[in-house]
């Protein structure tokens, strides 16, 4: 939406495809509007560093320090230049520590230090709004904001509970109610089809105009017996699928020598197709058709499918799947005289349902589909049939006691009450549309649930990028991403770090460890080092900026998705606001002679003088000029692990 926004302030008009890296934006496009807020975060997170150290109890000159390292930082300049999120994350999270760490700081008397502690919970709000990386941040100020407020428990000459009450207000309860709310304007002005619908489920589509709802639009609400259904797999995600059939059979013998039932295949097929109608038909009757007045099918009843286009049923039975072996054949029944006989009865299971009789319904309701005869719940394997199935994805039908999961769901998507009873008929019927008049809409706390749901499940990418990266590669910058280049020269873009401000980074994280483990060990032998201030100081310095590093590095440890070098940006920011800090507490409090103070004063100007080459020597790559040569190119590329492009003349 902040994106969106610099869109609406530049006059763009939306016709523009973002469907190819580095494709040139036509004069129609106002692409400074669409970089101007993004940059204006970056550039605004060098004065929050600054101010950020001096509430952390620092000098000025430590926050000098802490903000040229981040201004000379080039993977962050690099970022902030794009229609990119990481500088309005990196934006909200630094002024949500600042915001409230000056309402800690500021005396108790002052009742304007609680606009502080409500723009800490806006920003907190902004910041999970923006990537759900910044819940990460959230929680460790929710840490320190908690560990506060228990010290200040202990303190009598306060009111705890109103103290206690406007922390928990301001922290916990205006940040859900404004990320709730950012959606709400979300959702509301996003009411149309677009080309990502198809990641949600058919309920959601069918609330939008256009595209679903175009087709869903006055379904009838209510599956009856002589529906004719297409019927949508829960678990087809990111691409849907629907069941499906045509006139192929299994083959005889697979290739690893197992046989089949030969008899007509039961798939799940990613596109709209006349053979993706089946007809819901009562196992009692020979009727095709709807009733009049319809009598709906509820939760535990008896069914059979019947195959619209080829009028096969639904069939199961104690055959092995093609390609899951453990689980059971699904197959349109053909009776070939061989001792096999029909199975082809379903219970209707509703998983989602709020009553015992609760009728089954389009769109809305989540089904199993229960064979009657082995237990078995027809289910979406995702598994790719090979040539003979068209490469189609694989249904099979398994036991219930492999448990519950979103593969074993259906629901109806598209409906229509069936009134021929002939199969030419019935044709004809299935390719035509249906035009009843009922509106059918999800609320809001429905659509909310499922994105967040979608957001945090969904896996768009299953192959490995190739500038995808490990997070312990982040550490040593063993990698970098190429963002832009030259149709003609070789003028590029590259995402890569400081390489001197990011090894200080580093050391300082090192140094932290190491001097806290000395400090606590000594602490414990009855060894104080410092005074109770300094050391409240340096323990706070560690929370915020060692634990801002934890709890933005370690989580991507456990994550099984593609992650790529910006994903380090969040964590590499505490570390700038530790170095200096660090720098300064080993001046003041460990440094006594003032030969080594004025030696570590030398090393600290030769460190800056270090960052600033740094940081010239591979400007060309960051702001994409000037033209380097093939050979200054390779100059560059200080890794070999670095992928940096360049043409030969």
């Amino acid at each position: 939406m902040i994106l969106a926004l610099g869109a609406y302030l530049g006059g763009f008009d939306g016709n523009f495809v973002w469907n190819r890296i580095g494709a040139e934006y036509p004069s129609s496009v106002s692409v400074w509007s669409l970089r101007l807020l993004p940059a204006l975060c970056g550039a605004l997170c060098v004065p929050l560093v600054y101010l950020l150290t001096l509430e952390l109890r620092f000098s000025h000159l430590s926050a000098l320090g802490a903000a040229l390292l981040l201004l000379l930082e080039n993977s962050l300049i690099v970022q902030s230049r794009f229609m990119l999120l990481e500088s309005v994350l990196i934006f909200f999270v630094l002024l949500a520590f600042f915001s409230y760490l000056r309402f800690h700081n500021t005396p108790d008397s002052s009742w304007f230090r609680y606009s502080w502690l409500l723009l800490c919970g806006a920003s907190c709000a902004a910041a999970v709004g923006v990537k759900y990386m910044g819940v990460f941040s959230y929680l460790l100020l929710l840490g320190v904001a908690s560990l506060h407020t228990w010290n200040l428990i202990g303190d009598q000459t306060v009111s705890v509970c109103v103290q206690c009450v406007c922390r928990f207000v301001c922290l916990l309860v205006v940040p859900v109610l404004l990320y709730v709310f950012w959606f709400y304007i979300h959702l509301s002005l996003l009411n149309r089809s677009g080309p990502h619908d198809q990641l949600m489920s058919s309920a959601f589509q069918a609330s939008l105009q256009g595209g679903l709802s175009r087709i869903t639009q006055g379904q009838p609400l209510e599956v009856a017996y002589g529906s004719q259904v297409t019927l949508r797999s829960s678990a087809s995600q990111p691409i849907p699928c629907w069941l499906h059939s045509h006139k192929a059979n299994y083959p005889i013998r697979y290739e690893n020598g197992r046989g089949s039932s030969h008899q007509q295949q039961v798939t799940c097929y990613p596109f709209k197709d006349v053979n993706n109608w089946w007809i819901v038909k009562d196992p009692g009757s020979q009727e095709l058709v709807v009733g009049s007045p319809p009598r709906p099918v509820r939760h535990g009843d008896v069914i059979q499918l019947v195959h619209g286009m080829t009028s096969r049923f639904l069939n199961s039975h104690d055959v092995a799947a093609p390609m899951s072996p453990h689980a059971q054949e699904v197959s349109g029944y053909i009776n070939f005289n061989v001792s096999m006989a029909a199975q082809n009865l379903w219970r209707v299971d509703i998983s989602n349902r709020e009553a015992e009789s609760e009728v089954w319904k389009t769109i809305l309701s989540e089904v199993r589909l229960v064979h009657v005869n082995t237990s078995a719940v027809l289910k979406l394997s995702g598994v790719s049939l090979p040539d003979w199935g068209f490469r189609q994805l694989e249904v099979v039908a398994e036991k219930l006691f492999k448990g519950h999961s979103s593969s074993l769901g259906w629901t109806v998507e598209e409906h229509r009450y069936g009134i021929s009873q002939e199969q030419k008929e019935r044709e004809a019927e299935l390719h035509s549309p249906t035009h009843i008049d009922v509106d059918r809409k999800i609320s809001f706390w429905a659509k909310f649930l499922e994105l967040q749901w979608k957001m945090l499940t969904v896996k768009q990418e299953d192959s490995e990028h190739k500038y995808s990266s490990s997070p312990l590669e982040w550490i040593t910058m063993e990698t970098n991403i190429a963002y832009w280049l030259h149709s003609s020269t070789n003028a590029q873009i590259h995402l890569i770090g400081n390489p001197v401000s990011w090894g200080v980074a580093n050391l300082s994280l090192l140094a932290y460890q190491l001097l806290a483990a000395v400090y606590l060990l000594r602490r414990r032998r009855g060894f104080k080092d410092l005074p109770d201030g300094v050391w409240c100081q340096f323990v706070r310095l560690g929370c915020v900026c060692v634990g801002g590093w934890v709890v933005n590095f370690v989580p991507f440890l456990l994550m099984e998705k593609t992650l790529f070098l910006y994903h380090y940006l969040p964590a590499l920011c505490y570390l700038y606001l530790l170095s200096p800090a660090l720098l300064e507490h080993a001046h003041t409090h460990l440094l006594s002679n003032v030969t080594h103070r004025r030696a570590l004063c030398v090393c600290v100007a030769a460190m800056l003088s270090s960052v600033f080459l740094s940081y010239r020597t591979f400007c060309p790559l960051t702001y994409g000029s000037p033209e380097l040569s093939a050979n200054q190119l390779q100059g560059l590329r200080w890794r070999d692990t670095w992928d940096i492009l360049y043409r030969r003349r």
